[in-house]
């Protein structure tokens, strides 16, 4: 006969491990890489001082946060020590081996000016704060990164019931934000297309188009050739694709822009390095020189390609060579065919 009133027994844990230090630093068992790093790191050098002589309210957060699947980052005390968990590294990127018990405004030290107040709110007056996809430039990845978050920064009280730092939980939205304005770039692209008259007038409805989404490509010129795929001519640019200088001629000496390659292969050329080439187009928004363009051919079932775009790439945004021309070459070129 089975009690139906009777407490359901739970599972007995073993007692956990003792840590470097003992018993007293056991909170820091786990935790995958940070965890680990936590259990062998100087905490001599840190004002907090060693794990043992911690608050109880920070070792129950820190070990929380370490066994939590859910990106977040901590700082703590008037130094704004910086911890995080497993997950939170891939928003550290490049930083990540130092970033452990760093001073969090160093740590964020390129947007600092955009949560350093949001913060404040937290530790002086205890209020927690919410952003929604919020643009952040991130030094991550040895560049100035277009990146979007979805977070919440709550107190983190000491044992005496006084705030003490402050807790992130996060998740980034950075390809859900940029792919939804490429569908939209998409969109308004086909809309533009419909009920123009002629290739040339299309060709400048596109680049209407382009010239309003210059997050993504900063600058834009489409062009036309001849019948026999030679005589390129510009038909429509930004209005920051004046700043080009292309030499048609793709079998001059010296020329920078692999047009020759495009109609050879009529497959999509990448060109590296244009501030090396003399080129220098600002990219839109920013005063970041572009650094990479495309040229993407526009066949029309020929021998050759009827035309070619050229297409900055936003020296924001990761680039990545097997997948990002595909994709920059179709937000460019639909609506145009």
């Amino acid at each position: 006969m089975f009690d139906l009133h009777a407490a359901p027994s739970l599972p007995v844990l073993p007692p956990p491990a003792s840590g470097p230090d003992g018993p007293a630093s056991a909170f820091l068992q786990g935790g995958g890489e940070m965890g680990a790093r936590m259990r062998v790191f100087d905490w001599s050098a840190c004002a907090i001082g060693a794990p043992p002589s911690w608050p109880q309210s920070l070792k129950t957060i820190v070990r929380v946060m370490l066994d939590s699947r859910y990106a977040m980052w901590m700082l703590w005390g008037p130094q704004k020590t910086f911890f995080c968990n497993d997950a939170y590294l891939p928003t550290v990127g490049l930083k990540r081996d130092w970033v452990l018990g760093a001073p969090a405004d160093e740590v964020w030290a390129e947007i600092w000016p955009d949560i350093g107040p949001r913060i404040e709110q937290v530790l002086q007056h205890g209020q927690a704060t919410w952003d929604e996809a919020l643009l952040l430039f991130l030094e991550r990845s040895g560049f100035s990164e277009e990146t979007y978050h979805t977070f919440s920064y709550s107190p983190v009280y000491d044992d005496d019931n006084r705030v003490a730092g402050m807790l992130c939980v996060v998740t980034e939205v950075t390809e859900r934000v940029i792919g939804e304005r490429r569908l939209r770039m998409l969109h308004d692209l086909a809309a533009r297309a419909t009920g123009t008259i002629g290739i040339d007038e299309t060709c400048r409805a596109a680049c209407e188009v382009l010239e309003r989404y210059a997050f993504d490509i900063p600058f834009a010129a489409l062009y036309l050739g001849g019948a026999d795929g030679t005589g390129w001519r510009r038909v429509a640019g930004t209005a920051n694709a004046t700043a080009l200088t292309l030499a048609l001629d793709g079998a001059a000496a010296g020329s920078p822009w692999p047009v020759q390659a495009l109609q050879d292969s009529q497959a999509t050329q990448l060109l590296h390095g244009l501030p090396e080439q003399g080129i220098r187009v600002a990219a839109g928004p920013w005063p970041d020189a572009v650094q990479q363009a495309l040229l993407v051919p526009l066949n029309a079932g020929g021998a050759g390609p009827a035309g070619f775009l050229v297409a900055g790439c936003s020296p924001r945004q990761r680039f990545d060579e097997r997948v990002g021309a595909r994709r920059q070459a179709h937000s460019g070129t639909h609506g145009l065919g």
